[in-house]
């Protein structure tokens, strides 16, 4: 029962988190607390916290006051940029700028523009594009080792939770390459917002390990201990030969151990029909 319940937990845990870290806006993020403006071609400051939220399909800039209620508003703002393919973020960054969005957001949003000189909005772009299809086909690939786990195929399945792995390593691997770039900073005054690695980008890299670790201990125990394995994975030992009790089998009849002779009449009778 224990080693079902870790079998089901462990799976469980392993396609929800490459299915929902797909959606999530907290790859990279950074927070940093300045007095800035809080309108274009307006002197009034403000004191507010200021976040950036990046994920794979746009990013999230966050204006938050302190405390909220400032100059007569409440400032408590979350807005979200897209850059997946189908849309279109600078028409999104228009639209900010025509409902009037504070100036940090606008500020913060204009960095990954397309006509920022900072260059990193086609990065980020094809970096999510490829990191959702990198772990699309490792949800994919997560789906067939269940199945062939169920199947009592183990190594294959272990196989496939090598190839896992793979492509969860690969998704992480792309998406530091492109954050390490050279990007313009987001100065507010004297301080600068600075981001670092999210929650998804840890849970990520952690289950790409566990997907690494099970598929090698799993290929390692088939090939050293396949006993303990089967143990694992409540497999009985199905293919024992049939053992045949001996006094239930017919007694060889034996002529000469008996030392007696059947009488050719009783062993056959013959009819004969007169022609």
């Amino acid at each position: 029962r224990l080693f079902c319940f870790l079998r089901l937990v462990l799976g469980l845990f392993m396609g929800a988190v490459i299915l929902i870290v797909q959606f999530t806006r907290d790859w990279e993020t950074g927070w940093v607390q300045a007095n800035t403006s809080y309108k274009s071609f307006s002197p009034v400051q403000v004191n507010t916290d200021i976040g950036l939220h990046i994920g794979l399909a746009g990013l999230n800039v966050t204006l938050r006051g302190n405390p909220v209620n400032q100059i007569n508003e409440t400032i408590n703002y979350n807005e979200h940029f897209p850059w997946n393919f189908g849309a279109d973020y600078d028409h999104s960054y228009n639209e900010g700028l025509k409902k009037g969005l504070p100036s940090p957001i606008l500020y913060v949003a204009e960095k990954f523009s397309m006509q920022s000189p900072c260059a990193v909005h086609r990065q980020y772009r094809i970096a999510g594009h490829y990191m959702s299809l990198s772990l699309w086909l490792a949800f994919c690939t997560w789906l067939i080792s269940i199945l062939l786990f169920s199947m009592s195929i183990l190594l294959y399945g272990g196989h496939m939770l090598l190839l896992t792995a793979t492509l969860i390593l690969f998704s992480l691997l792309l998406f530091s390459t492109i954050r390490n770039t050279l990007k313009c900073p987001i100065q507010f005054g004297p301080v600068s917002l600075k981001t670092d690695y999210g929650e998804s980008f840890w849970l990520t890299l952690a289950t790409g390990l566990l997907c690494l670790l099970l598929g090698l201990g799993i290929i390692i125990l088939n090939s050293v201990q396949p006993e303990k394995l089967k143990l694992i994975f409540s497999l009985d030992k199905s293919s024992k030969e049939e053992v045949w009790d001996k006094s239930c089998l017919p007694a060889k009849p034996s002529c000469s151990a008996q030392g007696t002779t059947v009488p050719f009449g009783e062993l056959c009778h013959v009819t004969a029909t007169q022609l």
